[in-house]
């Protein structure tokens, strides 16, 4: 046997040692897909992460006002929604619940100190806490129902 004929041999064999049994390219590992016992699937997962991205947008983009009530109120609303997301992401009904009370009372609280704002700056305030509200409510309606059920991802 000659040497052209060995090298062909050893690729032979090296090929067929690291042969893969399955091989799986998606860029979707099986935890997203659906495969497991998971009951969120990737639709879910992309919309939670796609409102709950728009919220902390938000949050880090609204301006300061010069009512500091209003600014000092603000602030404490954007640390109940990181609360909230935070909750949302840990899985955890019982600080998800917690932070949702206290961002509503929060927001009612801020809505009621919009009477002491220009109109301008009312409008730019007013803007914010819509869109903030659709999102929460959008997040709301995307949670699943038995998330206490749900495996934490390591």
């Amino acid at each position: 046997m000659g040497k052209p004929g060995l090298i062909y041999l050893l690729l032979f064999f090296l090929s067929v040692s690291c042969s893969v049994e399955k091989l799986n390219l998606s860029p979707i590992n099986d935890s997203v897909s659906g495969k497991s016992s998971s009951t969120i699937n990737y639709p879910e997962k992309k919309n939670l992460i796609v409102y709950s991205s728009e919220i902390t947008g938000l949050i880090s983009s609204i301006p300061k006002f010069k009512n500091d009530a209003v600014n000092a109120e603000i602030a404490v609303m954007k640390y109940h929604l990181k609360d909230y997301i935070d909750a949302m992401e840990a899985y955890n009904i019982n600080g998800l619940n917690s932070a949702q009370r206290k961002f509503e009372r929060s927001y009612k609280k801020i809505q009621s100190l919009r009477k002491y704002l220009k109109p301008e700056d009312d409008a730019i305030l007013n803007r914010y806490l819509v869109r903030i509200k659709t999102n929460m409510t959008l997040l709301e309606s995307n949670l699943p129902k038995d998330s206490i059920n749900s495996p934490t991802k390591y």
